[in-house]
């Protein structure tokens, strides 16, 4: 029941894609550099990031034009979502290299072992089966990628941290901060 009526919450919220764009690209701007800066340091040359819980595709276009030689696949549940990334990455002139695809990231549509890299940023507040998507997310994960899991630092990270633990693997905590602002607003959870 509680999926459900999460799962209908979200779809109206983000059922604006254009909507969440202009919000999203103002509260997350700072958050987005930080996160692309540590994609662009980490990620293996010609290298392929997976973004899960893309949303409208800010973060992966940040990081296609950092690092030019990167691929990047985001993921989101949401169409509306990722028909804005689509035509970001088109106007950014990225669509070779960036690209966007429809799917709960509890069941992704990629190829075991295929991602360098796997970043998520302000998704995981809404994930409602955290044990599935952690596994999936490590599923595509190359052995000995790194998977960031950014959010609100005050959004429970137990179940992840559960949920690696259940896999034999560690999660280790960082507050990130962003900007001039002197609190960190943000956590990193690197797995």
């Amino acid at each position: 029941m509680h999926r459900t009526l999460h799962g209908l919450g979200q779809r109206h919220l983000f059922a604006d894609g254009r909507s969440y764009d202009r919000h999203a690209g103002r509260a997350f701007r700072t958050l987005h550099r930080r996160v692309a800066d540590d994609v662009a340091a980490a990620a293996p040359s010609g290298g392929l990031v997976l973004d899960a819980g893309c949303g409208t595709g800010l973060l992966a276009a940040e990081i296609a034009q950092r690092r030019p030689d990167l691929r990047v696949h985001g993921v989101d549940l949401e169409q509306a979502m990722v028909d804005v990334a689509v035509e970001r990455a088109e106007r950014a002139g990225l669509a070779d290299r960036v690209r966007f695809t429809v799917a709960d990231l509890a069941d992704l549509p990629l190829p075991a072992a295929t991602a360098d890299l796997v970043v998520s940023t302000a998704s995981m507040h809404h994930w409602t089966d955290v044990p599935a998507i952690v596994t999936a997310l490590h599923q595509v994960l190359r052995p000995g990628g790194p998977l960031w899991i950014y959010d609100i630092r005050w959004a429970p990270s137990g179940a992840v941290r559960a949920a690696t633990a259940a896999a034999g693997r560690r999660t280790a905590r960082t507050l990130v901060r962003t900007g001039a602002f002197p609190v960190a607003l943000f956590q990193r959870l690197a797995v």
